[in-house]
């Protein structure tokens, strides 16, 4: 009896080892939004969420369609961090399957542009998404809604 519950204590022991060992780890997530005909301070919002802080870029480069120069972030206090690190679960795997950097037509029209990067195990990821609903796959629609409604509540 004794050894079928020291078996029994091992095999879960390694079980828990297992599923730690397999979670992917996220570094940071960086997201905002862009708006090329604009004036202000809120033409450019890009924020850093890591597993413990979020952080403001105040460098406000237009990102365009290459990788803003993000350099410039200042930690924002604990309560903002709590209200947008939801956003961490809600990464659509099909975005992060894809292999587009660029979906549907960013800021073409003035309407605006989503940037959104990932770095997880040390691998970065980034894309440029389009904020007009009808240029994206279904799929997107609510990720995009999300970062919207967290740059609208650290604001």
């Amino acid at each position: 009896m004794k050894k079928l519950l020291l078996i029994g204590l091992i095999l879960a022991a390694c079980q828990q080892d297992d599923q730690i060992e397999s979670e992917p780890s996220l570094d940071y997530l960086i997201f905002g939004h862009f708006y090329g005909e604009c004036i202000g301070e809120r033409c450019v919002e890009m924020y850093k969420l890591t597993n413990q802080f979020l952080y403001e870029d105040f460098s406000d480069s237009y990102p365009g369609k290459s990788k803003p120069d993000l350099h410039n972030f200042l930690k924002l206090n604990n309560d903002l961090f709590e209200k947008v690190k939801p956003l961490r679960s809600k990464i659509p795997q099909e975005l992060l399957n894809t292999t587009a950097q660029i979906i549907g037509q960013p800021d073409n029209g003035d309407w605006g542009g989503i940037y959104f990067e990932i770095s997880e195990g040390g691998e970065n990821k980034y894309w440029f998404i389009d904020k007009m609903r009808s240029n994206l796959p279904s799929y997107l629609v609510p990720f995009v809604e999300e970062i919207e409604r967290d740059i609208e509540l650290i604001k």
